[in-house]
């Protein structure tokens, strides 16, 4: 095991914390972009409903959760004790240290509320299509925050007990209120993805790649360049009513604090919807490009910042608009058509 001394998560930089009230609407899409990392807003969901409940007592929040059910089964997830509560990869890597399950509410959270010794995940579960109305009851400011081009706000419940979600990245901001117990996020700008030592794309844990490091327990030897993340690391305890906001392609490792734990979250992307995920785009990479010379990579990776990352009126401002294809104005309509040439050339 390497010497960790000084490169510990535990003593990240805090995250940024606003006394003010948390924007609502288009109007937080705008304040996440104009600071582009996370921000904590303390208390800012503190009158909730389902905060209010889980003041009162675990009970009381879960009460209010069989409520609300829908009464369909969920998807659960426990790792034993010798886990630690983190739910990743087995020794061999070839499978997961947890289990999978279809449960149904009452006698989970009785199972739950009991404190059972091994750890208990329930993640990333619809809240429209499992616990109609707790969305509406509950929503912190989501009600605008995208137009109706983009791809609906996507809303979820996350509970457990003393867990641990690996370091990971979403595909969309992120705005998440603790609802019950404590939660400890730690965050790392997408720039440090080299220094996180990335798992396999497949299989994932939880269908995000997730990083290999133990934080609890980092082996330098293994993962040297770790340290360099550690000391770019963001990090902020979450208490019920507390909500954290940040931007889409962020690492962060979440964190049950308590022995009963509930967060709400929401993912928004400010993008037309028929925008396809990059996520695609890296798999064909691979397939295409990562193969090749070094010297036609180099030159690939020119072409994709012309044409990408560049500014785009570089490419395609000397054309005139007719001659534009896909270099011009994307809509609709245009992302089939060219969505279907993409299918045809890929199926080979």
């Amino acid at each position: 095991m390497g010497d960790h001394e000084g490169h510990s998560v535990e003593s990240a930089n805090p995250v940024e914390e606003y006394d003010t009230p948390m924007p609502r609407g288009a109007e937080l899409d705008r304040f996440l972009t104009s600071i582009g990392g996370p921000a904590v807003f303390r208390r800012a969901g503190y009158e909730l409903p389902i905060v209010r409940e889980a003041r009162n007592s675990s009970a009381s929040v879960a009460s209010y959760l069989l409520h609300k059910s829908a009464e369909r089964p969920l998807t659960v997830y426990r790792a034993g004790e010798k886990t630690g509560g983190r739910f990743h990869y087995n020794d061999a890597v070839d499978g997961f240290n947890f289990s999978a399950s279809k449960d149904d509410l009452a006698p989970l959270l009785e199972e739950m509320l009991s404190d059972p010794s091994e750890a208990i995940y329930v993640g990333s579960t619809d809240l429209r299509l499992f616990f109609p109305g707790l969305w509406e009851e509950n929503d912190p400011g989501l009600d605008g925050i995208v137009d109706e081009s983009s791809a609906p706000v996507v809303g979820s419940l996350w509970m457990g007990n003393r867990t641990v979600t690996p370091a990971h990245y979403d595909l969309s901001n992120n705005c998440a209120l603790c609802a019950a117990g404590r939660r400890r996020f730690t965050l790392f700008p997408p720039d440090q993805i080299s220094n996180l030592y990335p798992g396999p794309l497949e299989p994932t844990p939880g269908g995000q790649v997730v990083s290999m490091v133990d934080f609890a327990a980092p082996d330098l030897d293994r993962f040297p360049r770790f340290a360099d993340a550690a000391e770019a690391a963001q990090s902020v305890i979450l208490e019920a009513g507390d909500i954290l906001v940040y931007p889409a392609m962020w690492w962060h490792q979440v964190e049950g604090l308590d022995a009963f734990n509930i967060l709400l979250n929401w993912w928004w992307n400010p993008v037309p919807d028929f925008v396809d995920t990059p996520q695609i785009t890296l798999m064909h990479a691979l397939l295409s490009i990562r193969q090749r010379p070094a010297h036609e990579r180099e030159a690939w990776k020119a072409i994709f910042d012309h044409y990408v990352f560049g500014d785009r009126t570089t490419a395609d401002a000397h054309l005139p608009t007719h001659i534009q294809g896909p270099l011009g104005e994307m809509h609709a309509s245009s992302a089939r058509r060219l969505r279907a040439v993409l299918t045809r050339k890929i199926q080979r």
